[in-house]
């Protein structure tokens, strides 16, 4: 079921107006519009969840169970604008519970409509189009699933491709994330807890590299680029990677006994050195619109860390406004300073970090005098907040409609008008 919620969705953190913060959105000046809240749902714990990034597909979203059994559900639901119901589109059984699930970056429609999901392999899914329909009843009994949407059969999603990254048996390490590359959408690139990274090519569904990223399992990856990618492991470090040059890594930060330590440069496979052993590093966020700066988060902890690939081993700043574990992390899609995070404290926070040196107007050497100015005057504060139901587990700041952040809790999806 879905609906329209009541009242404004975020509370303005800063002294004065209510009702939304200038610049966050996307859609421009003029007076603060009305906050809006949607709410979808499921008949299950909602654990992943993706905008879809296509032009003529507004308000669609991709979620996926949580569920201690073998066959898990994705659906596909979308917003009606007139009616403010949020209906599924299409729903389907999946094997193992989805760790992410992603839409093929493709904003003007000009490939085919498919759908990424990482479990136990990588599954690349074709969405049908209308034209479809028509041939609706031939796969209507196919295990790939199709639905009675709002009383009319559907066709049913065609599983395109089922990628392994271990060549040597049917089975490999389950995948923990992935991401897809959106200067070259032929690539997605996945993390594994067997350590490794794989980057596939899409077209020829075959392994194009395959890294042994880390010492322990990797948890999240992220394209900067083509061809750099960058992630983030139980060793507690966050490594960038160049495709041409695959036998080098760079450490841009360790996360040490105590959230910050050292090591940059080139490492394959360096040892930790320390004393304390590292805390693990769970999500990492590049910011699409300056690359020069990421996000990442610890294991368990209320800290979010952001840092300037340029100064390794120190952040740029820390946001410790949460008051549980942070589980994800969201750049705004049309603003290189701006970032939402979300967690276990049931909060979702917009930041503005055009203070601490990111964005147009942030200067070369700033980063070690920003974040102490911050330490100094007690952190960052938000600029706004949104109080959800239950404890965060998801976040996705729409790129297509950078107005919309949408949020996934318990069985709930919700998206908010910024």
């Amino acid at each position: 079921m879905g609906g329209a919620g009541e009242g404004d969705a975020w509370a303005d953190q800063e002294q004065g107006n209510g009702g939304g913060s200038r610049g966050v959105g996307g859609g421009g000046g003029g007076e603060a519009k009305r906050s809006e809240i949607y709410t979808y749902e499921a008949a299950w714990h909602i654990y992943a969840m993706n905008w879809s990034v296509r032009r003529d597909k507004k308000y669609r979203l991709a979620i996926a169970s949580l569920l201690e059994q073998v066959t898990n559900r994705v659906e596909v639901v979308q917003l009606d604008e007139a009616s403010g119901d949020i209906a599924p589109v299409l729903t389907f059984d999946h094997q193992y519970p989805p760790t992410k699930t992603m839409f093929m970056p493709d904003p003007h429609a000009l490939r085919p409509d498919l759908l990424a999901t990482s479990a136990d392999h990588l599954r690349i899914w074709r969405i049908p189009s209308p034209d479809d329909a028509e041939d609706g009843a031939a796969s209507a009994n196919n295990n790939n699933g199709s639905v009675r949407c709002n009383g009319t059969q559907q066709p049913g999603i065609e599983l395109r491709c089922e990628l392994n990254g271990n060549r040597n048996s049917d089975y490999c390490g389950p995948l923990t994330s992935f991401d897809w590359n959106d200067a070259d959408p032929r690539r997605i690139g996945t993390s594994s807890i067997d350590t490794t990274c794989t980057i596939w090519d899409v077209e020829r569904e075959a392994v194009d590299t395959q890294l042994i990223a880390h010492d322990k399992e990797v948890y999240d990856i992220a394209w900067g680029g083509a061809g750099v990618f960058a992630s983030v492991s139980a060793d507690g470090s966050v490594r960038v990677f160049d495709l041409r040059d695959k036998e080098h890594s760079t450490i841009i930060y360790e996360s040490g006994s105590g959230g910050s330590g050292g090591g940059g440069g080139s490492s394959s496979g360096a040892g930790d050195g320390g004393a304390a052993s590292p805390t693990p590093l769970v999500r990492l966020g590049w910011n699409k619109q300056d690359p020069r700066y990421m996000t990442t988060i610890i294991m368990d902890s209320p800290k979010v860390v952001v840092l300037d690939i340029r100064y390794p081993t120190l952040p740029v700043v820390e946001l410790h406004r949460h008051h549980g574990p942070v589980n994800a992390i969201a750049w705004a899609p049309h603003s290189s300073c701006h970032i939402c995070t979300a967690g276990d404290d049931m909060q979702a926070l917009i930041w503005d970090l055009s203070s601490m040196g990111t964005g147009s107007n942030g200067s070369g050497n700033g980063n070690g005098n920003a974040a102490a100015a911050a330490a100094a005057e007690g952190g960052l504060d938000p600029i706004l907040a949104y109080t959800a139901g239950a404890e965060i587990e998801q976040l996705q700041w729409s790129a297509t409609q950078p107005d919309w952040v949408a949020v996934a809790f318990a069985n709930k999806l919700q998206i908010l008008r910024v």
